[in-house]
Protein backbone atom coordinates (compact mmCIF):
# COMPACT_ATOMS: atom_id res chain seq x y z
CA UNK A 1 0.00 0.00 0.00
CA UNK A 2 1.15 3.20 -1.33
CA UNK A 3 2.38 5.50 2.03
CA UNK A 4 3.93 9.13 2.32
CA UNK A 5 5.02 9.83 6.16
CA UNK A 6 6.41 13.49 6.38
CA UNK A 7 8.68 14.63 9.29
CA UNK A 8 10.54 17.08 10.54
CA UNK A 9 8.48 20.06 10.96
CA UNK A 10 8.87 22.14 14.22
CA UNK A 11 8.99 26.20 15.68
CA UNK A 12 12.16 27.84 14.18
CA UNK A 13 13.49 31.44 14.65
CA UNK A 14 13.58 33.51 11.10
CA UNK A 15 16.46 33.17 9.80
CA UNK A 16 17.04 29.64 10.93
CA UNK A 17 16.51 26.19 9.32
CA UNK A 18 14.79 22.95 8.83
CA UNK A 19 15.01 19.78 6.68
CA UNK A 20 11.94 17.55 6.27
CA UNK A 21 11.63 14.10 5.05
CA UNK A 22 9.24 12.25 3.15
CA UNK A 23 9.34 8.55 3.23
CA UNK A 24 7.28 6.65 0.35
CA UNK A 25 6.58 3.31 0.81
CA UNK A 26 4.84 1.26 -1.92
CA UNK A 27 6.36 2.80 -4.78
CA UNK A 28 10.12 3.27 -5.86
CA UNK A 29 11.16 6.70 -6.65
CA UNK A 30 12.57 5.61 -9.89
CA UNK A 31 9.36 5.51 -11.35
CA UNK A 32 7.32 8.70 -9.18
CA UNK A 33 8.44 11.94 -9.12
CA UNK A 34 7.53 13.82 -5.44
CA UNK A 35 6.65 17.85 -4.73
CA UNK A 36 6.18 19.37 -1.80
CA UNK A 37 3.49 21.50 -0.93
CA UNK A 38 2.67 24.10 1.67
CA UNK A 39 -0.74 25.64 2.86
CA UNK A 40 -0.59 28.90 5.20
CA UNK A 41 -3.68 29.40 7.59
CA UNK A 42 -6.58 30.31 5.48
CA UNK A 43 -5.04 30.18 2.31
CA UNK A 44 -5.26 27.35 -0.63
CA UNK A 45 -2.45 24.63 -1.21
CA UNK A 46 0.34 26.02 -2.88
CA UNK A 47 3.16 23.90 -4.46
CA UNK A 48 7.00 24.37 -3.20
CA UNK A 49 9.15 22.58 -4.87
CA UNK A 50 9.47 19.42 -7.22
CA UNK A 51 11.73 16.28 -7.68
CA UNK A 52 11.24 14.36 -10.67
CA UNK A 53 12.00 10.78 -11.41
CA UNK A 54 14.22 9.64 -13.33
CA UNK A 55 17.02 12.84 -14.06
CA UNK A 56 16.17 14.02 -10.82
CA UNK A 57 15.03 17.61 -12.31
CA UNK A 58 13.92 20.15 -9.81
CA UNK A 59 11.59 22.87 -9.72
CA UNK A 60 10.67 25.97 -7.11
CA UNK A 61 8.19 28.18 -6.64
CA UNK A 62 9.64 31.71 -6.65
CA UNK A 63 9.55 32.83 -3.40
CA UNK A 64 11.69 29.77 -1.66
CA UNK A 65 14.52 29.57 -4.88
CA UNK A 66 18.08 30.29 -3.60
CA UNK A 67 16.57 29.23 0.23
CA UNK A 68 14.97 25.80 -0.51
CA UNK A 69 16.52 22.86 -1.90
CA UNK A 70 14.98 19.37 -2.82
CA UNK A 71 17.42 16.20 -2.96
CA UNK A 72 16.52 12.33 -2.52
CA UNK A 73 18.05 9.23 -1.45
CA UNK A 74 16.59 6.28 -3.84
CA UNK A 75 17.91 3.47 -1.41
CA UNK A 76 16.23 5.19 1.40
CA UNK A 77 12.86 6.28 -0.32
CA UNK A 78 13.27 9.51 0.72
CA UNK A 79 13.00 13.20 -0.28
CA UNK A 80 13.98 16.07 1.24
CA UNK A 81 13.28 19.44 1.70
CA UNK A 82 16.56 21.38 3.29
CA UNK A 83 15.03 24.98 4.06
CA UNK A 84 17.37 27.38 4.92
CA UNK A 85 17.06 31.46 5.73
CA UNK A 86 13.57 30.88 7.09
CA UNK A 87 11.02 33.55 7.53
CA UNK A 88 7.45 34.14 9.08
CA UNK A 89 5.96 33.98 5.49
CA UNK A 90 7.17 30.41 5.26
CA UNK A 91 4.62 29.17 8.15
CA UNK A 92 2.61 26.55 7.31
CA UNK A 93 1.49 22.60 7.20
CA UNK A 94 4.12 21.07 4.51
CA UNK A 95 2.68 18.19 2.38
CA UNK A 96 4.71 15.65 0.31
CA UNK A 97 2.42 14.23 -2.56
CA UNK A 98 3.85 11.48 -5.01
CA UNK A 99 3.10 11.71 -9.53
CA UNK A 100 3.92 9.45 -11.83
CA UNK A 101 7.01 10.02 -13.40
CA UNK A 102 6.77 13.91 -13.84
CA UNK A 103 6.21 16.73 -11.61
CA UNK A 104 3.35 19.13 -11.60
CA UNK A 105 2.31 22.11 -10.15
CA UNK A 106 -1.25 21.46 -9.57
CA UNK A 107 -2.68 19.72 -6.87
CA UNK A 108 -5.34 17.98 -8.39
CA UNK A 109 -2.93 15.72 -10.53
CA UNK A 110 -1.31 14.44 -7.30
CA UNK A 111 -2.66 10.76 -6.23
CA UNK A 112 -1.28 10.34 -2.88
CA UNK A 113 -0.46 12.55 0.01
CA UNK A 114 1.17 12.38 3.52
CA UNK A 115 -0.56 13.79 6.72
CA UNK A 116 1.84 16.98 6.63
CA UNK A 117 4.13 18.51 9.17
CA UNK A 118 4.17 21.76 10.70
CA UNK A 119 6.80 24.71 10.38
CA UNK A 120 6.46 27.38 12.35
CA UNK A 121 8.72 30.65 11.82
CA UNK A 122 8.73 32.97 14.67
CA UNK A 123 10.53 34.87 17.22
Amino acid sequence: QLQLVESGGGLVQPGGSLRLSCVVFGITLDHYAIAWFRQAPGKGREGVSCIGSGDDSSYYEDSVKGRFTISKDNAKNTVYLQMNSLKPDDTAVYYCAAIAYYCSGFTTDYDYWGQGTQVTVSS
